[in-house]
């Protein structure tokens, strides 16, 4: 087997990915691909692959490489985790929006912010794809890289042929949340979770088989250390009737209610006890202290022990049932949709539980979401739809008709406002938009 990892300079996730890959017997002499356009964090990331290697005595072979191509070429995984520009490119994707009065906490999923990403980042992207497309067609491609659903989207419309799905930590990050909340081992919890990319809910959560939400509403209500520790997901549940799977930043740039005046942010956005509660620039502000601070923690890490006990990532458990040992195993993932989820909008790009096979990945249906949820996410899924839409005509303004639906930037500006703010952003990252050229 060979695995390509596409933006492997992606130190956390590259180094996680490939110990769980080894961790399966059938991928112990593979061979990793580890490509990056960064020689300083290919260097980086080679060497703690090899300290892997090494430590579990296994036949991995590794390649290292600034070349695309070279790590596509007859690859049967391929794991993307690439950021198109550092932060001097990014910081204007929070920074300009500020300025108009659009406050952002994390930036990297829709509203302007994202939006802007998705942008810049199609571009490498479908490259990447039509690499794999011309090197290694029947490769499982797993996508890591934010805007999850757009990006995805983006590669089914242009390649309906290929194995592609997008992953994100957020759904059995929050199961095991709520888990913690009421007391349940993980291992007796079982879920539906369905919706798009960020914006998905928990349509059944079940304890042992026995519905959990009566536990789950017990814990938010009756104690405020629960309560505190994600204010804003606890706000939407207690409102919506169902719980939301990404942090209560990222949920709080979702929608029109949390963010839209300073005191709605001082009272939902800046004393959550989780790790992300929903300050401004929250993201923006962690990479800029690790732009002086990346290579001594890479370093302490090369220094110390390495583990090699598997942890809670898709990709190798669905690359191990399609690709090695074949024991099934149904995840979330991100996919179009035909049918699977009624009241959304046919052909976009939805989350929604995935099992994995010999046979390949075959989404499942889960019916209507509740209305309440499907107007919320069916919001952000069309407007999702316009931006694809937009970038693949190189039309600007379906990307400025697309913003002014987006319900946070709506609820803080006009019209006009609007435009200036796109135009803005338009001529900022000029440089990587070659598709409105």
């Amino acid at each position: 087997m060979k695995f390509a990892f596409i933006g492997a300079g992606s130190f956390g996730f590259t180094r996680d990915l490939v110990r769980d890959i080894l961790s399966y017997p059938a991928f112990q002499d593979a061979t990793l691909a580890l490509m990056d356009i960064d020689p300083e964090r290919l260097t980086f990331i080679t060497k703690a692959v090899h300290k892997i290697i090494d430590k579990g005595h296994y036949g991995a072979k590794v390649i290292s490489t600034t070349d695309r191509k070279e790590a596509l070429k007859d690859a049967d995984g391929v794991i993307c985790t690439i950021l198109e520009g550092g932060v001097e490119v990014w910081k204007h994707d929070i920074l300009i929006p500020k300025k108009y009065g659009v406050d952002t906490n994390v930036g990297d999923t829709r509203g302007p912010s994202g939006i802007f990403r998705f942008l810049r980042t199609v571009n490498p992207f479908l490259d990447i794809a039509e690499d794999i497309h011309q090197l290694c067609p029947k490769a499982v491609f797993l996508n890591y890289t934010n805007p999850m659903a757009m990006l995805v989207r983006a590669v089914q419309g242009e390649y309906p042929d290929m194995t592609i799905t997008g992953l994100c930590h957020s759904v059995q990050g929050t199961a095991a949340m709520l888990a913690r909340w009421i007391g349940a081992p993980i291992d007796e919890i079982s879920y539906t979770c369905a919706g798009i990319n960020h914006q998905a809910f928990y349509i059944k959560y079940l304890w042992n088989g026995k519905d959990a939400y009566p536990l789950i509403h017990k814990a938010v209500t009756e104690r405020k250390e629960i309560y505190n520790e994600e204010i804003v997901r606890n706000e939407m549940y207690l409102a919506l009737d169902y719980y939301p799977t990404e942090s209560s930043g990222h949920n709080s740039e979702y929608n029109a209610w949390f963010r839209k005046r300073p005191d709605l942010i001082e009272k939902y956005c800046t004393h959550g006890t989780g790790w992300n509660p929903g300050v401004y620039a929250y993201i923006l502000n962690e990479y800029t202290k690790m732009e002086n601070s990346w290579r001594a923690e890479i370093n302490e890490w090369l220094n110390g022990e390495a583990e090699l006990q598997r942890g809670e990532e898709y990709a190798a458990y669905i690359f191990n049932a399609i690709l090695g040992d074949g024991e099934m195993f149904k995840f979330n993932g991100n996919v179009r949709n035909y049918h699977y989820i009624d009241n959304l909008p046919y052909g976009a790009c939805v989350e929604v539980p995935v099992l994995a096979s010999k046979h390949g990945l075959e989404p499942m249906a889960v019916g209507s979401l509740p209305p309440q949820l499907a107007l919320l996410s069916g919001t952000s899924s069309q407007i999702e739809e316009m931006v694809v839409e937009g970038s693949r005509r190189g039309d600007k303004k379906m990307i400025y008709q697309a913003i002014c639906y987006d319900p946070l930037t709506a609820a803080v500006l006009s019209l006009d406002e609007i435009r200036k703010m796109v135009d803005e952003m338009f001529e900022q990252n000029k440089k990587y938009l070659r598709q409105f050229h």
